[in-house]
Protein backbone atom coordinates (compact mmCIF):
# COMPACT_ATOMS: atom_id res chain seq x y z
CA UNK A 1 0.00 0.00 0.00
CA UNK A 2 0.82 3.54 -0.96
CA UNK A 3 2.44 5.37 2.41
CA UNK A 4 2.16 9.05 2.92
CA UNK A 5 6.02 9.17 1.72
CA UNK A 6 4.93 8.04 -2.01
CA UNK A 7 2.88 11.09 -1.89
CA UNK A 8 3.17 15.04 -3.25
CA UNK A 9 2.10 17.23 -0.21
CA UNK A 10 4.39 20.54 -1.47
CA UNK A 11 2.12 23.09 -0.59
CA UNK A 12 -1.18 21.35 -0.68
CA UNK A 13 -3.43 20.63 2.42
CA UNK A 14 -3.42 17.22 3.86
CA UNK A 15 -6.08 15.65 5.61
CA UNK A 16 -4.67 13.52 8.05
CA UNK A 17 -7.03 11.00 9.71
CA UNK A 18 -5.42 10.42 13.24
CA UNK A 19 -6.64 8.76 16.45
CA UNK A 20 -6.45 11.24 19.40
CA UNK A 21 -8.67 9.68 21.35
CA UNK A 22 -6.39 10.05 24.54
CA UNK A 23 -7.59 9.93 28.37
CA UNK A 24 -8.20 13.07 29.61
CA UNK A 25 -7.71 14.35 33.44
CA UNK A 26 -8.84 17.77 34.60
CA UNK A 27 -8.01 19.13 31.17
CA UNK A 28 -5.11 17.85 30.33
CA UNK A 29 -3.72 14.48 28.48
CA UNK A 30 -2.81 12.00 30.77
CA UNK A 31 -1.34 8.99 28.57
CA UNK A 32 -0.07 10.68 24.89
CA UNK A 33 0.90 7.73 23.34
CA UNK A 34 -1.12 8.03 20.67
CA UNK A 35 0.04 11.46 19.90
CA UNK A 36 3.42 10.48 20.16
CA UNK A 37 2.50 7.52 17.81
CA UNK A 38 1.33 10.16 14.85
CA UNK A 39 4.11 12.27 14.94
CA UNK A 40 6.42 10.71 12.12
CA UNK A 41 3.42 11.03 9.56
CA UNK A 42 2.71 14.63 10.75
CA UNK A 43 6.48 15.43 10.70
CA UNK A 44 6.77 14.26 7.24
CA UNK A 45 4.11 16.54 5.81
CA UNK A 46 5.63 19.31 7.25
CA UNK A 47 9.20 18.99 6.36
CA UNK A 48 7.88 18.84 3.21
CA UNK A 49 6.25 21.78 2.83
CA UNK A 50 2.71 20.55 3.49
CA UNK A 51 -0.23 22.10 5.09
CA UNK A 52 -1.06 19.10 8.09
CA UNK A 53 -4.84 19.39 8.92
CA UNK A 54 -5.46 16.59 11.44
CA UNK A 55 -9.06 15.44 12.19
CA UNK A 56 -10.19 13.05 15.29
CA UNK A 57 -13.03 12.20 17.64
CA UNK A 58 -12.24 11.92 21.48
CA UNK A 59 -14.96 10.14 23.44
CA UNK A 60 -18.37 10.01 22.77
CA UNK A 61 -20.17 13.13 23.16
CA UNK A 62 -23.17 11.40 20.83
CA UNK A 63 -23.89 14.22 18.05
CA UNK A 64 -23.72 16.90 20.81
CA UNK A 65 -21.31 19.81 21.48
CA UNK A 66 -20.18 18.90 24.77
CA UNK A 67 -17.07 20.74 25.50
CA UNK A 68 -15.48 18.03 28.23
CA UNK A 69 -14.91 16.56 24.73
CA UNK A 70 -12.89 19.41 23.14
CA UNK A 71 -9.65 18.65 21.14
CA UNK A 72 -8.25 21.97 23.21
CA UNK A 73 -6.37 19.62 25.53
CA UNK A 74 -4.83 17.66 22.58
CA UNK A 75 -4.08 20.67 20.55
CA UNK A 76 -1.72 21.99 23.65
CA UNK A 77 0.13 18.76 24.38
CA UNK A 78 0.59 18.25 20.38
CA UNK A 79 1.86 21.93 19.85
CA UNK A 80 4.24 21.01 22.55
CA UNK A 81 5.37 17.86 21.17
CA UNK A 82 6.14 19.18 17.28
CA UNK A 83 7.40 22.14 18.96
CA UNK A 84 5.10 25.14 16.85
CA UNK A 85 2.17 26.12 17.11
CA UNK A 86 -1.30 24.11 16.64
CA UNK A 87 -4.67 25.99 15.91
CA UNK A 88 -7.81 24.58 17.05
CA UNK A 89 -10.92 24.71 14.61
CA UNK A 90 -13.72 26.19 16.05
CA UNK A 91 -15.61 23.22 13.88
CA UNK A 92 -14.93 20.17 11.91
CA UNK A 93 -16.79 21.58 9.04
CA UNK A 94 -18.59 24.68 8.19
CA UNK A 95 -17.25 28.02 6.48
CA UNK A 96 -15.62 29.68 9.14
CA UNK A 97 -12.93 26.35 9.48
CA UNK A 98 -12.97 26.82 5.53
CA UNK A 99 -11.56 30.08 5.68
CA UNK A 100 -9.16 28.57 8.53
CA UNK A 101 -7.91 26.26 6.16
CA UNK A 102 -7.56 27.88 3.08
CA UNK A 103 -5.53 30.14 4.83
CA UNK A 104 -2.83 28.05 5.99
CA UNK A 105 0.66 28.10 4.73
CA UNK A 106 2.88 25.14 4.13
CA UNK A 107 4.28 23.90 7.83
CA UNK A 108 1.14 25.30 9.43
CA UNK A 109 -0.82 22.93 11.46
CA UNK A 110 -4.85 22.74 12.41
CA UNK A 111 -6.70 20.38 14.33
CA UNK A 112 -10.22 19.95 13.48
CA UNK A 113 -12.31 20.30 16.51
CA UNK A 114 -14.02 16.58 17.52
CA UNK A 115 -15.51 14.74 14.59
CA UNK A 116 -18.38 13.23 16.89
CA UNK A 117 -20.04 16.76 17.60
CA UNK A 118 -21.60 15.88 14.51
CA UNK A 119 -23.70 12.61 14.52
CA UNK A 120 -23.48 12.37 10.94
CA UNK A 121 -19.51 11.36 11.45
CA UNK A 122 -20.40 8.05 12.56
CA UNK A 123 -23.52 7.42 10.30
CA UNK A 124 -20.84 7.92 7.51
CA UNK A 125 -22.81 10.49 6.14
CA UNK A 126 -22.70 11.35 2.30
CA UNK A 127 -22.97 15.10 2.97
CA UNK A 128 -21.05 15.38 5.77
CA UNK A 129 -18.13 13.36 3.86
CA UNK A 130 -17.99 15.77 1.40
CA UNK A 131 -17.83 18.98 3.77
CA UNK A 132 -14.67 17.29 5.09
CA UNK A 133 -13.31 16.37 1.84
CA UNK A 134 -13.52 20.24 0.75
CA UNK A 135 -11.16 20.56 3.76
CA UNK A 136 -7.90 18.88 1.47
CA UNK A 137 -6.29 18.30 -1.78
CA UNK A 138 -4.85 15.23 -0.41
CA UNK A 139 -5.90 12.59 2.62
CA UNK A 140 -4.01 10.56 4.17
CA UNK A 141 -5.46 7.77 7.17
CA UNK A 142 -2.88 7.48 9.61
CA UNK A 143 -5.74 6.20 12.37
CA UNK A 144 -5.47 2.58 13.02
CA UNK A 145 -7.72 3.03 16.44
CA UNK A 146 -10.55 3.33 13.77
CA UNK A 147 -9.89 1.62 10.74
CA UNK A 148 -12.48 -1.14 11.54
CA UNK A 149 -15.23 1.76 11.91
CA UNK A 150 -16.72 3.00 8.58
CA UNK A 151 -17.31 6.54 9.45
CA UNK A 152 -17.09 9.87 7.28
CA UNK A 153 -13.80 10.56 8.05
CA UNK A 154 -12.15 6.71 7.39
CA UNK A 155 -14.63 6.03 4.71
CA UNK A 156 -16.83 8.16 3.35
CA UNK A 157 -14.89 11.19 2.38
CA UNK A 158 -11.90 8.61 0.61
CA UNK A 159 -13.63 8.71 -2.48
CA UNK A 160 -13.48 11.89 -3.07
CA UNK A 161 -9.77 11.98 -3.22
CA UNK A 162 -7.36 10.33 -6.50
CA UNK A 163 -4.59 11.26 -4.16
CA UNK A 164 -4.55 9.44 -0.93
CA UNK A 165 -2.49 6.52 1.59
CA UNK A 166 -2.06 5.25 4.51
CA UNK A 167 -0.02 7.22 7.12
CA UNK A 168 3.30 5.63 8.66
CA UNK A 169 1.39 4.31 11.66
CA UNK A 170 -1.33 2.52 9.95
CA UNK A 171 1.55 1.10 7.42
CA UNK A 172 3.74 0.13 10.35
CA UNK A 173 0.25 -1.68 12.11
CA UNK A 174 -0.50 -3.21 8.89
CA UNK A 175 3.12 -5.18 8.03
CA UNK A 176 3.29 -5.70 11.52
CA UNK A 177 -0.13 -7.53 12.55
CA UNK A 178 -0.21 -8.74 8.81
CA UNK A 179 3.12 -10.74 9.56
CA UNK A 180 1.84 -12.65 12.37
CA UNK A 181 -1.03 -13.74 10.10
CA UNK A 182 1.09 -14.59 7.18
CA UNK A 183 4.90 -15.20 8.55
CA UNK A 184 5.03 -15.67 11.85
CA UNK A 185 8.49 -17.37 13.13
CA UNK A 186 7.97 -20.32 15.01
CA UNK A 187 7.08 -21.10 17.87
CA UNK A 188 3.85 -18.36 17.54
CA UNK A 189 2.20 -18.24 21.04
CA UNK A 190 -1.04 -16.19 21.45
CA UNK A 191 -1.67 -14.93 25.47
CA UNK A 192 -5.11 -13.72 25.39
CA UNK A 193 -7.08 -12.20 28.61
CA UNK A 194 -9.65 -9.98 29.48
CA UNK A 195 -13.35 -10.64 30.70
CA UNK A 196 -15.19 -12.28 27.95
CA UNK A 197 -14.37 -15.45 25.18
CA UNK A 198 -16.90 -13.75 23.35
CA UNK A 199 -14.33 -10.80 22.43
CA UNK A 200 -11.69 -13.44 21.73
CA UNK A 201 -13.42 -16.16 20.13
CA UNK A 202 -12.90 -15.12 16.57
CA UNK A 203 -9.57 -14.64 17.16
CA UNK A 204 -8.78 -17.81 19.01
CA UNK A 205 -10.32 -19.89 15.57
CA UNK A 206 -8.50 -17.39 13.20
CA UNK A 207 -4.78 -18.14 14.74
CA UNK A 208 -5.75 -21.82 15.38
CA UNK A 209 -3.72 -23.12 12.01
CA UNK A 210 -1.24 -20.44 12.87
CA UNK A 211 0.03 -20.49 16.40
CA UNK A 212 1.66 -23.51 18.06
CA UNK A 213 0.05 -22.61 21.74
CA UNK A 214 -2.55 -20.48 23.49
CA UNK A 215 -2.29 -18.92 27.44
CA UNK A 216 -5.59 -17.78 28.79
CA UNK A 217 -5.83 -15.81 31.55
CA UNK A 218 -8.36 -13.13 32.92
CA UNK A 219 -12.16 -13.51 33.45
CA UNK A 220 -12.17 -15.70 30.47
CA UNK A 221 -10.33 -18.51 31.83
CA UNK A 222 -12.83 -19.40 34.32
CA UNK A 223 -15.64 -20.02 30.88
CA UNK A 224 -12.87 -22.31 29.50
CA UNK A 225 -12.22 -23.85 33.07
CA UNK A 226 -15.80 -24.44 33.87
CA UNK A 227 -16.56 -26.27 30.40
CA UNK A 228 -14.01 -28.69 31.51
CA UNK A 229 -16.07 -29.00 35.26
CA UNK A 230 -13.37 -27.36 36.93
CA UNK A 231 -14.67 -25.55 40.12
CA UNK A 232 -14.51 -21.88 39.47
CA UNK A 233 -16.49 -20.51 42.72
CA UNK A 234 -18.13 -17.30 42.07
CA UNK A 235 -15.51 -16.27 39.29
CA UNK A 236 -17.17 -14.75 36.45
CA UNK A 237 -18.35 -16.54 33.53
CA UNK A 238 -20.28 -16.48 30.39
CA UNK A 239 -22.63 -19.20 30.77
CA UNK A 240 -24.13 -19.20 27.76
CA UNK A 241 -20.40 -19.48 25.65
CA UNK A 242 -19.44 -22.71 27.51
CA UNK A 243 -20.54 -24.97 24.46
CA UNK A 244 -18.33 -22.97 22.41
CA UNK A 245 -15.79 -22.63 24.99
CA UNK A 246 -15.69 -27.06 24.81
CA UNK A 247 -15.84 -27.06 20.84
CA UNK A 248 -13.10 -24.46 20.84
CA UNK A 249 -10.56 -26.70 22.79
CA UNK A 250 -11.88 -29.69 20.35
CA UNK A 251 -11.01 -28.05 17.91
CA UNK A 252 -7.30 -26.79 19.23
CA UNK A 253 -6.58 -30.54 20.26
CA UNK A 254 -7.93 -31.65 16.76
CA UNK A 255 -5.34 -29.03 15.30
CA UNK A 256 -2.33 -29.94 17.83
CA UNK A 257 -2.49 -26.41 19.56
CA UNK A 258 -1.61 -26.38 22.88
CA UNK A 259 -4.27 -24.10 25.43
CA UNK A 260 -2.48 -23.55 28.52
CA UNK A 261 -5.32 -22.49 31.60
CA UNK A 262 -4.31 -21.60 34.84
CA UNK A 263 -3.55 -24.15 37.70
CA UNK A 264 -4.10 -21.85 40.57
CA UNK A 265 -5.26 -18.91 41.18
CA UNK A 266 -5.50 -15.39 43.06
CA UNK A 267 -8.51 -15.43 45.18
CA UNK A 268 -10.26 -12.76 46.66
CA UNK A 269 -13.46 -12.28 48.97
CA UNK A 270 -14.56 -9.60 46.62
CA UNK A 271 -13.37 -7.76 43.24
CA UNK A 272 -12.11 -4.61 45.31
CA UNK A 273 -9.27 -3.36 46.96
CA UNK A 274 -8.59 -4.47 50.64
CA UNK A 275 -10.45 -7.98 50.11
CA UNK A 276 -9.11 -11.18 51.51
CA UNK A 277 -6.62 -13.13 49.13
CA UNK A 278 -5.19 -16.35 49.11
CA UNK A 279 -3.71 -18.59 46.77
CA UNK A 280 -5.76 -21.59 45.27
CA UNK A 281 -5.25 -24.56 43.18
CA UNK A 282 -7.59 -25.12 39.92
CA UNK A 283 -9.24 -28.67 41.48
CA UNK A 284 -9.51 -27.03 44.64
CA UNK A 285 -11.54 -23.36 44.16
CA UNK A 286 -14.05 -22.04 47.17
CA UNK A 287 -17.47 -21.84 46.48
CA UNK A 288 -17.52 -18.49 48.69
CA UNK A 289 -14.71 -16.99 46.72
CA UNK A 290 -13.73 -15.35 43.28
CA UNK A 291 -11.00 -15.11 40.83
CA UNK A 292 -9.26 -12.26 40.65
CA UNK A 293 -5.77 -13.50 39.05
CA UNK A 294 -3.81 -15.96 37.75
CA UNK A 295 -1.62 -17.55 40.81
CA UNK A 296 2.23 -17.47 40.66
CA UNK A 297 2.66 -20.82 39.52
CA UNK A 298 0.35 -20.12 36.50
CA UNK A 299 2.85 -17.11 36.10
CA UNK A 300 5.67 -18.99 35.87
CA UNK A 301 4.60 -20.97 33.32
CA UNK A 302 2.98 -18.63 31.29
CA UNK A 303 6.44 -16.69 31.70
CA UNK A 304 8.74 -19.80 30.29
CA UNK A 305 5.95 -20.53 27.22
CA UNK A 306 7.14 -16.89 26.39
CA UNK A 307 10.72 -17.88 27.37
CA UNK A 308 10.75 -20.61 24.44
CA UNK A 309 8.45 -18.79 22.05
CA UNK A 310 9.52 -16.63 18.90
CA UNK A 311 6.79 -14.58 18.02
CA UNK A 312 4.19 -13.85 20.87
CA UNK A 313 1.07 -11.71 20.58
CA UNK A 314 -0.38 -10.45 23.60
CA UNK A 315 -4.19 -9.09 23.93
CA UNK A 316 -6.01 -8.84 27.44
CA UNK A 317 -4.74 -9.00 30.99
CA UNK A 318 -4.47 -12.07 33.22
CA UNK A 319 -6.46 -10.54 35.88
CA UNK A 320 -8.14 -7.28 37.81
CA UNK A 321 -4.85 -5.39 37.40
CA UNK A 322 -6.17 -1.72 37.77
CA UNK A 323 -6.15 -2.89 41.81
CA UNK A 324 -2.45 -3.42 42.74
CA UNK A 325 -3.12 -6.52 44.85
CA UNK A 326 -4.85 -8.34 41.52
CA UNK A 327 -1.77 -7.26 39.25
CA UNK A 328 0.47 -9.39 40.00
CA UNK A 329 0.19 -12.29 37.38
CA UNK A 330 -0.16 -9.09 33.95
CA UNK A 331 3.08 -7.76 35.65
CA UNK A 332 5.01 -11.23 35.55
CA UNK A 333 3.35 -11.69 32.30
CA UNK A 334 4.47 -7.72 30.70
CA UNK A 335 8.14 -8.51 32.50
CA UNK A 336 8.49 -12.01 30.44
CA UNK A 337 7.46 -10.19 27.16
CA UNK A 338 10.05 -7.45 27.69
CA UNK A 339 12.46 -10.40 28.51
CA UNK A 340 12.12 -12.17 25.48
CA UNK A 341 14.24 -12.08 22.05
CA UNK A 342 11.54 -12.80 19.76
CA UNK A 343 8.67 -10.89 18.15
CA UNK A 344 6.26 -9.40 20.43
CA UNK A 345 2.86 -7.93 19.70
CA UNK A 346 1.05 -6.21 22.49
CA UNK A 347 -2.59 -5.05 21.42
CA UNK A 348 -5.59 -3.45 23.63
CA UNK A 349 -5.74 -1.00 25.89
CA UNK A 350 -5.72 -3.05 29.07
CA UNK A 351 -2.34 -4.82 27.63
CA UNK A 352 -0.50 -1.92 27.11
CA UNK A 353 -1.02 -0.18 30.21
CA UNK A 354 0.41 -2.91 31.66
CA UNK A 355 3.07 -2.64 29.66
CA UNK A 356 3.36 0.56 30.56
CA UNK A 357 2.71 0.23 34.23
CA UNK A 358 5.60 -2.30 34.27
CA UNK A 359 7.66 0.25 32.42
CA UNK A 360 8.53 -2.15 29.55
CA UNK A 361 6.73 0.05 26.81
CA UNK A 362 10.03 0.45 24.94
CA UNK A 363 10.95 -3.83 25.39
CA UNK A 364 8.39 -5.00 22.81
CA UNK A 365 9.03 -5.36 19.05
CA UNK A 366 5.30 -3.35 18.52
CA UNK A 367 2.72 -1.90 20.37
CA UNK A 368 -0.62 -2.07 18.68
CA UNK A 369 -2.68 1.61 19.09
CA UNK A 370 -5.58 -0.11 18.01
CA UNK A 371 -7.35 -2.46 20.95
CA UNK A 372 -10.42 -3.06 18.55
CA UNK A 373 -9.23 -2.62 15.17
CA UNK A 374 -5.83 -4.76 16.26
CA UNK A 375 -8.70 -8.06 17.00
CA UNK A 376 -10.72 -7.64 14.02
CA UNK A 377 -7.54 -7.37 11.82
CA UNK A 378 -6.56 -10.66 13.84
CA UNK A 379 -10.07 -12.42 13.20
CA UNK A 380 -9.28 -12.07 9.26
CA UNK A 381 -11.75 -9.01 9.01
CA UNK A 382 -10.97 -6.59 5.78
CA UNK A 383 -11.14 -2.98 7.78
CA UNK A 384 -13.39 -0.58 5.91
CA UNK A 385 -10.73 2.31 7.21
CA UNK A 386 -8.16 -0.16 5.11
CA UNK A 387 -10.22 -1.08 2.54
CA UNK A 388 -11.15 2.77 1.69
CA UNK A 389 -7.60 2.57 0.47
CA UNK A 390 -7.02 -0.10 -1.57
CA UNK A 391 -6.94 1.68 -5.12
CA UNK A 392 -3.61 3.89 -3.10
Amino acid sequence: MRTVRDLDVAGKRVFVRVDFNVPLKNGTVTDATRIEAALPTIRHILDQGGKAVLASHLGRPKGQRKPEYSLQPVADELARRLGKPVTLAGDCVGGATEQLVNAMQPGDVVLLENLRFHAEEEKNDAGFAAQLARLADVYVDDAFGAAHRAHASTEGMVRHFKSKAAGLLLARELEVLGKLLEAPEKPFLSILGGAKVSDKIAVIEHLLDRVQAFVIGGAMAYTFLKAQGKPIGRSLVEADRLDLARETLARAAKAGVAVHLPVDHLAADKPEAGATTRVVSADDFPPDMLGVDIGPETAARYAAEIGRSRTILWNGPMGIFEIDAFAQGTMRIAEALAASTGTTVVGGGDSVAALGRAGKLDKVTHVSTGGGASLEFLEGKVLPGVRALEDA
